[in-house]
């Protein structure tokens, strides 16, 4: 399993981001039987960064707190066989890693929505990992059933990690 973090601001948190991705990233893909050492990217960046990548991928003219930009054209939700039809489109060719994608959190959004949801910026930063690792997985809300059932995943794998709303 490999994770690459880019960091674009200034601002650092009192826990170890590549840590929690890793954590994030192992329990997650366990949890979807994903049977390969898979790939992820993720840049940290700010309200101004995210706002701009989001006006430019989907059209939306604001800040969100997370992006997900799979790279698996999942037929269903972890359903990873789609991959073995194509693996020169989906495996990194030197460590043989699927690659899922990348993901874009904004730091500013972490600390906003940690406040107003009165947990840790830890907690906040996991779940927002935890769902972007989903869509990379497949998943999505766009359904009141598939917003339930990312819901209950993600609380899940934060469960199952000691990442919880009253915990640091």
């Amino acid at each position: 399993m490999t994770s690459c973090v880019e960091n674009e601001t200034n601002v650092t948190f009192d826990f170890d981001v590549k840590n929690i991705l890793d954590l994030i990233m192992e329990q997650v893909l366990s949890e979807e039987n994903c049977p390969y050492e898979a790939q992820v990217n993720l840049l940290l960046t700010d309200n101004e960064g995210i706002h701009e990548f989001n006006r430019m991928y989907r059209q939306v003219d604001s800040p969100t707190d997370v992006l997900s930009f799979p790279m698996i054209d999942f037929e269903k939700e972890a359903d990873f066989s789609i991959v073995e039809r194509q693996e020169a489109d989906y495996f990194e060719p030197d460590s043989g890693e699927l690659l899922l994608g990348d993901i874009i959190i904004s730091v500013e959004k972490v600390t906003e929505q940690a406040l107003k949801y009165g947990h840790s910026q830890k907690r906040e930063f996991a779940f927002l990992l935890a769902h972007s690792m989903l869509h990379l997985c497949g998943y999505d809300h766009l359904t009141g059933g598939e917003a339930g059932v990312m819901e209950e995943k993600q609380e899940k794998v934060l469960a199952a990690l000691g990442i919880t709303r009253d915990v640091d």
